[in-house]
């Protein structure tokens, strides 16, 4: 006689089972945003943004656990830090031009935060490792990560191809990121 095999019901993601999990994740979710995004305010941004599209998108998830949807929400962390720093400044400062405020945080919020993120000591880190690499990395990630210019903007500027900016960024990027290893991928996240 053959066994039917039954798979465990779906974790439901319901506003109750959401809610529970923005009380017990909420916090750690910010710090790990903050430290992607070296803002605290924008932790809390995207945080709050993080749950709010896992509750509008709550039908799309298919796992069967706690844990899985624990792992469902920091995908979407992810997402939400992607696409912040690869689309949304510009938007961003444009917002901050015409004089839209985002909701922010005390100034005790943001310290605290930042604080648990570690921010100001990666950002010591980082700055001391920079000086560690050749000068045309240093100009390269300063185009890049600071000055926002795509690849092509860089390559006129520098008076090479695309491919050898790509390369310097790359490399400069690898370096910084072996010399900070632990938190070589958040280092990652902002190319």
């Amino acid at each position: 006689m053959l066994r039917r095999r039954t798979e465990p019901p779906r974790f439901a993601i319901t506003s109750e089972t959401l809610d529970a999990l923005y009380r017990s994740h909420a916090p750690g979710m910010a710090v790990y945003i903050a430290r992607k995004t070296m803002d605290a305010g924008v932790g809390a941004d995207l945080t709050a943004e993080t749950f709010a599209q896992a509750f509008t998108n709550r039908n799309q998830f298919r796992g069967r656990t706690r844990e899985e949807a624990i792992g469902w929400l920091y995908g979407i962390a992810r997402h939400q830090v992607s696409h912040f720093v690869r689309r949304d400044r510009a938007e961003a400062r444009a917002l901050e031009r015409l004089g839209i405020q985002r909701p922010h945080l005390s100034d005790v919020e943001l310290e605290r935060l930042e604080d648990l993120a570690g921010i100001s000591d990666l950002r010591r880190r980082i700055a001391s490792h920079l000086s560690d690499l050749s000068h045309e990395q240093q100009e390269a990630l300063r185009l890049r990560v600071l000055e926002e210019q795509s690849y092509e903007q860089m390559a006129q500027q520098l008076g090479i191809n695309e491919q050898a900016v790509r390369a310097r960024v790359s490399r400069g990027m690898r370096a910084l990121a072996e010399r900070l290893s632990p938190d070589a991928g958040e280092i990652r996240e902002f190319m």
